[in-house]
């Protein structure tokens, strides 16, 4: 079976890596940028439309408030980026936000951070596919059709390629993000030298629709409180922020440096990128609707459910390039390949914070540890296996699933500056050099804004996503900080139960006696062995024990073994019942019972197959014993083994495979090296 399942393993995630090439797969800043950032830099194909969505509830006036919001956004990204390049030079173990929380507010502040990552970090790679198949799906009308298998599909060949390897997917990954970046810049300049300088017209393919105000003329705290969620909604271009400072360890050296460079580039393109778009929306006249099918309206009639409302990016792209133009394609297909690829920072957030809390016995330990290809590879299908789930559930509906966003993230962003601020409170205490501590009160002050400003935003977007899903995200962080206190226990409780004592263990607390027992059902030759192997060991007491559910049988097993004289006592309990299983379990307790201080030492024989389906074949009544005789204290438990001849073939060809090469693969002869012939200038 190894040998089956390995064959579509290595062509699916590539041959295994040695542990020592770990050095290998570490990013430098121009491969990190687009494995860590991809997720906020992508926002900006949702988060100008998720702005507008807001506003519409009252209107097209309200649209005139979304220069604003999104200067708002950029003050606050401004504000995170800073914030966070503090944290990657303080703790660049790649911990993040959940070391920074852990060491200065605490571990359950630190089990809080995590809970609120894990959810941000599945809800990402929801948010992002769902968004790229819709983008996708305004081109290609199967995949709208069928958004709900695209999106799983496209998740699972995601899952595929972070399999293989960070910087093997970081490579694939740099290009499109790449172009996105690049197909965006160039409309926003385009678009500003058409508006600015041509003095075109540009519309988008919306601009002649009209918007039905669900609450016409919102006033007061009504309108105060629409701007606050318009501006929550417009937040979701910060997701994804905190990844490079749990990514720290991916970068090459100095690591905190191309980090903090990384960070930076990110912020400065997120930003400019929204802006850009947040503008050529205005200038195009771009439409949006929550409800498109009823409050778009075009010459006076509702546009219907037929209708189909596509992103903001897309609308501006039309209204810049021209619908259906080399570039207005080029920009499309870069938005949706990059929207699928921006999960990819989940995928490195993801395994990389569930290993450091399997470390730290929050989490199961096989999420510690690294796969073939050296990348957590536990991790990874987890994060895929919730992705899929939470996908499936909300119909890969973006709109449906972006009201559970960035609830997690704020969380984080939060506590952990107000950690920071901690952090430097203790630094400070001890420190005398003038000018490490000028460089310290400069850093808490930046900490201590993000820590407002961050908290503030936090209960904004509580306060106005609640009802509209959010409590969901509430309850995942939930259940998650459940789940790892109870592991948690649960793993303190074992190691506390295992510790070896300090001082040498009593005599009075060593076994007295050995009693062994052979299960005995034939005799056959696994039976012998097993007898044989039993004497070796030299017990107190040496007994074989047969279960009768079949007189004749019984009677021939008694027979048999007296004609061959074997000079061990056979004990023959009965079982009206036809039980195998309770009446050994009952008569091991009641030597236990007679004698506690006696080990009692049970040999179970059993053959062993090659060939899975043979299994199906046995009743394997040996694997239910041994589970149940694990349960019972002072009872060891020893398998001796007899190989079938389908076991015995099964090995061979198994070392067969193993020393078969493939044509070619092996050298036959010392390779001499030629030198290297000058190059010809003539």
């Amino acid at each position: 079976m190894s040998k089956l399942t390995d064959l579509p393993k290595r062509i699916l995630i590539g041959r295994a890596l040695r542990s020592d090439k770990l050095g290998e797969t570490l990013l430098p800043k121009r491969i990190a940028l687009p494995v860590f950032a991809s997720d906020p830099l992508s926002s900006v194909a949702y988060a100008p439309g998720e702005v507008l969505l807001v506003l519409s509830v009252a209107g097209v006036s309200a649209y005139h408030f979304s220069p604003w919001i999104a200067l708002a956004v950029v003050v606050l990204m401004f504000t995170v980026v800073a914030s966070y390049r503090q944290n990657v030079h303080a703790y660049p173990s790649g911990g993040g936000d959940y070391e920074v929380a852990t060491t200065n507010l605490g571990p359950k502040a630190g089990l809080t951070v995590a809970s609120a990552l894990l959810v941000d970090y599945v809800l990402t790679v929801a948010v992002s596919i769902a968004s790229g198949v819709e983008n996708l799906g305004s081109a290609i009308p199967f995949v709208v059709e069928h958004k709900t298998a695209c999106a799983i599909v496209a998740i699972v060949l995601l899952t595929l390629m972070n399999l293989r390897g960070v910087k093997e997917s970081g490579k694939l990954f740099a290009i499109p993000t790449y172009l996105f970046v690049a197909g965006v810049f160039i409309m926003i300049i385009w678009g500003a030298f058409r508006g600015l300088v041509l003095n075109d017209t540009m519309h988008a393919p919306t601009s002649g629709y009209t918007i039905k105000a669900e609450h016409q003329g919102l006033a007061g705290f009504a309108l105060v409180f629409l701007l606050l969620r318009a501006f929550s909604s417009g937040c979701a271009a910060l997701t994804g922020v905190e990844a490079i400072s749990n990514g720290v360890p991916a970068f090459r050296k100095p690591k905190s440096k191309n980090a903090a460079t990384t960070l930076a580039m990110m912020g400065l393109l997120a930003v400019t990128m929204f802006c850009g778009i947040i503008g050529l929306a205005m200038a195009t006249d771009v439409k949006m609707a929550e409800n498109p099918a009823k409050d778009l309206i075009n010459n006076g009639v509702p546009v219907g459910s037929g209708f189909v409302q596509d992103p903001v990016i897309s609308q501006v792209a039309a209204a810049v390039f021209g619908e259906g133009t080399f570039f207005f394609v080029v920009l499309a297909a870069a938005t949706a390949l990059v929207l699928f690829l921006a999960a990819n920072t989940a995928y490195n957030g993801f395994p990389l914070l569930g290993s450091i809390l399997a470390q730290d016995r929050y989490l199961p330990r096989q999420l510690h540890t690294r796969g073939d290809r050296l990348a957590f590879s536990n991790g990874i299908v987890l994060l895929a296996g919730a992705a899929i789930l939470l996908t499936w559930v909300y119909g890969a509906d973006s709109t449906r699933l972006i009201q559970l966003y960035i609830v997690g993230v704020f969380v984080s962003f939060t506590l952990s500056q107000t950690g920071m601020v901690r952090h430097w409170n203790r630094y400070l205490a001890t420190e005398k050099d003038p000018a490490k501590r000028r460089h310290m009160v400069r850093s808490r002050a930046i900490n201590t804004f993000g820590a407002f400003f961050t908290g503030l935003v936090l209960v904004v977007v509580l306060a106005t996503k609640f009802t509209h899903g959010a409590w969901v995200a509430l309850l995942g962080m939930v259940i998650f900080y459940g789940t790892m206190t109870a592991i948690r226990k649960h793993y303190d409780r074992v190691a506390e139960e295992i510790a070896a004592d300090e001082t040498p263990p009593d005599e009075t607390m060593r076994p007295s006696r050995v009693h062994s027992i052979v299960l005995v059902s034939k005799l056959h030759r696994p039976t012998l062995r097993a007898l044989a192997y039993a004497k070796l060991i030299r017990s107190d007491r040496l007994e074989a024990l047969s279960i009768s559910v079949d007189a004749a049988e019984t009677k021939a097993l008694k027979e048999d073994w007296e004609r061959r004289g074997i000079d061990i006592p056979l004990k023959i309990l009965d079982s009206p019942y036809r039980e195998v299983t309770r009446p050994v379990i009952d008569y091991v307790k009641g030597l236990r019972r007679d004698s506690p201080r006696d080990v009692v030492s049970v040999y179970i024989p059993e053959y062993v197959v090659g060939h899975w389906y043979e299994h199906l074949l046995h009743n394997q009544s040996a694997l239910r014993l041994k589970g149940r005789l694990l349960f019972t204290p002072g009872v060891m438990v020893t398998s001796v083994p007899y190989q079938l001849e389908s076991s015995e073939a099964a090995r061979k060809r198994a070392r067969k495979r193993a020393e078969w090469n493939a044509p070619g693969s092996v050298r036959r002869g010392p390779v001499e090296r030629r030198p290297k012939e000058p190059a010809n200038r003539g």
